[in-house]
């Protein structure tokens, strides 16, 4: 009796314990939330109240072209703003600048991964953003099929020992490469470093045939999707990342109170809420937001609003020389803030205004009286040649993980299932993309209202100058008919007087 009296305390001990234990595991989850909510709320309200005071149709002295990841911006930055802008009006943080020259007295063109809190590094009264969203499910796809190809280019290396040395040395000598970028200095190595165990596994197992033919399920050879979407790298950096990004919260943010705004809103998800209102918040104040799926409508929208711009900016400026220039840049302010970052120390920067940037620094779209159709011509010749490479690199990387070779009708093997769940995990960028396509829609309302009004403008010159020239040529007519009817009459007058 006293053993089962022992017994029955104990195991009223326990569930008392187990009581206490979750009543407190409530209760911190309440005030857990709590916190939370107020840390976000906090930094949506002070978000939201900053404004953009001047007209952000006009395009200011620096362009910041927000690059989300596989969008399709390196196929802007290398087709459109290298003819617009020269390579000495780069910023230091742009691409292939990432280690060279910090010091540069000029900066108008900022084109990087960095997200929107760099713009707390910048003049906002003097900065115009642009950005590119793309449909946030084909995002997830492209970012999973990028990382395994640059990986997989590491496989030439017998073990990941020697691949690892290579990329160390290769980056020692100042050389840019993927591994130096965000978001891929963080996916690129994880995945690598999967490949190089897969590889291991099949020569521990004597080269096992590839039983899949789904090349997004191919576990012998590569990651599958599934592991890669629900893995917390990819939970970190890829679902959700055009919202964080455009937020000013990706992992990279310069905030300081960035970390715990994204702590807060991926463990509760109601939160996420007040990010995506900040990030549309963003979109709005921004001078282009370009679709990837609407290809070229997106580039002949981004040739009218920001190419012309740029074109008439530097135009300008040409008249006025270089001592005008090189005078007036001594007495510029400062673009960036000193404290950006210890590597890249701009204390003594200085930026030149529209007329202020001398010929030599001229893009080569200024140089060639670039109009926004020759920009659109030169803009498809240059994609073909670079989307050839692109392919090309492509292919030759994935042989070393055939036959897990990625395409159209390989996405179409995905599940419904594995979709539905992307699209869960990305519902915030879901909701952004949708609001990108309203912006995108009002965007190109407006470029064929201000083109049909140039039109309009056009034909009443023309009328006007046409009704002036009409009545200059009739003048004229009347004048010399008086002029012949005086010169005839006066013959003959003279012929009565001999």
């Amino acid at each position: 009796m006293r053993q089962k009296g022992h017994i029955f305390d104990g195991f009223v001990i326990l569930v008392f314990l187990l009581s206490v234990s979750t009543i407190t595991k409530a209760t911190e989850g309440k005030d857990g939330f709590k916190q939370c909510e107020h840390i976000v709320k906090q930094w949506a309200s002070s978000s939201l109240d900053l404004e953009v005071k001047n007209d952000k149709h006009v395009l200011q002295n620096l362009l910041f072209f927000l690059h989300v990841p596989r969008t399709g911006g390196r196929t802007y930055f290398h087709c459109f703003l290298k003819k617009l802008y020269a390579s000495s009006l780069e910023c230091p943080r742009s691409y292939d600048k990432l280690r060279i020259d910090p010091r540069k007295p000029k900066c108008r063109l900022l084109v990087t991964h960095d997200d929107y809190s760099m713009m707390n590094k910048l003049h906002k009264d003097e900065t115009s953003v642009v950005t590119i969203l793309r449909n946030p499910i084909d995002r997830v796809f492209s970012a999973y099929e990028f990382s395994v190809e640059v990986a997989a280019r590491f496989l030439v290396h017998p073990n990941l020992t020697s691949a690892t040395k290579m990329s160390g040395r290769l980056r020692s000598k100042n050389t840019i490469s993927t591994l130096d970028i965000w978001p891929w200095k963080y996916l690129v190595p994880w995945m690598r470093e999967d490949l190089f165990a897969r590889r291991e596994a099949r020569e521990q197992n004597g080269h096992s045939v590839v039983t899949s033919t789904n090349p997004y399920d191919m576990k012998e050879m590569v990651m599958p999707l599934h592991e890669y979407i629900n893995n917390p790298i990819a939970r970190d950096i890829i679902h959700n990342g055009a919202t964080f990004q455009v937020a000013g919260l990706a992992n990279n943010s310069y905030l300081t109170e960035a970390h715990d705004v994204r702590h807060c809103a991926l463990k509760y998800q109601s939160l996420g809420d007040y990010v995506l209102k900040v990030a549309k918040k963003r979109l709005d104040d921004m001078l282009y937001v370009g679709l990837t799926e609407n290809h070229k409508e997106s580039a002949t929208m981004f040739a009218n609003v920001v190419g012309t711009q740029a074109i008439s900016q530097f135009t300008g400026s040409t008249s006025h020389g270089d001592h005008t220039a090189k005078n007036s840049s001594e007495q510029g302010s400062s673009l960036l803030e000193s404290d950006f970052d210890t590597t890249y120390h701009h204390s003594n920067s200085t930026y030149q205004k529209p007329n202020q940037i001398s010929a030599a620094d001229q893009g080569e779209a200024t140089k060639e009286n670039m109009t926004a159709g020759k920009l659109m011509d030169a803009y498809e010749s240059c994609i073909s040649n670079l989307w050839k490479t692109q392919s090309e690199r492509r292919i030759n990387s994935l042989k070393k993980i055939d036959p897990a070779n990625f395409t159209k009708e390989g996405r179409r093997q995905v599940s419904e299932a594995l979709l539905q769940e992307i699209t869960s995990l990305n519902h915030l960028d879901v909701e952004l993309y949708k609001y990108a396509q309203t912006i995108f829609a009002n965007q190109h309302k407006r470029m064929l209202v201000n083109k049909n009004q140039l039109d309009s403008d056009f034909d009443d010159s023309y009328r006007a100058f046409s009704w002036e020239a009409i009545c200059i040529a009739i003048s004229v007519v009347f004048v010399a008919l008086f002029a012949v009817l005086f010169v005839t009459a006066k013959r003959r007058t003279s012929k009565l007087k001999l």
